[in-house]
């Protein structure tokens, strides 16, 4: 299921388009997903055709710091996890990271997390 010459070491796991704390993953293995481009104006990435575009419309668009990533991947950890706002864990088994969906509850629609 891994295959081990592609898992990354002390890998930042962050929610998309977050500037908060990352969960740091001993081991990290992602698969699948869309490929995209992303920058700071295109955070949640653009496919190859809308990054093709949006360059040949906007010649400053080539320096906006660009980077080749993967929308959307399945992402497994395995070994410790750590985060300066809880407890290291240590996961002996790879395991799905699941991204959180507490904002979507009704319940968290009159409540705000300030950090």
């Amino acid at each position: 299921m891994v295959d081990e010459k592609f898992v990354l070491r002390d890998e930042p796991i962050r929610r998309r388009g977050s500037a908060g704390k990352a969960h740091l993953a001993e081991f990290c293995y992602r698969t699948g997903g869309e490929a995209v481009h992303a920058c700071r104006r295109h955070a949640n990435g653009a496919t190859s055709a809308q990054f093709q575009q949006i360059v040949r419309g906007d010649l400053a668009a080539k320096r906006w710091g660009w980077r080749a990533m993967r929308r959307n991947p399945i992402v497994l950890v395995r070994g410790s996890i750590r985060h300066p706002d809880h407890s290291t864990i240590v996961l002996s088994d790879w395991h799905q990271v699941l991204p959180n969906t507490e904002n979507l509850a009704a319940a968290m629609r009159n409540l705000a997390f300030l950090d």
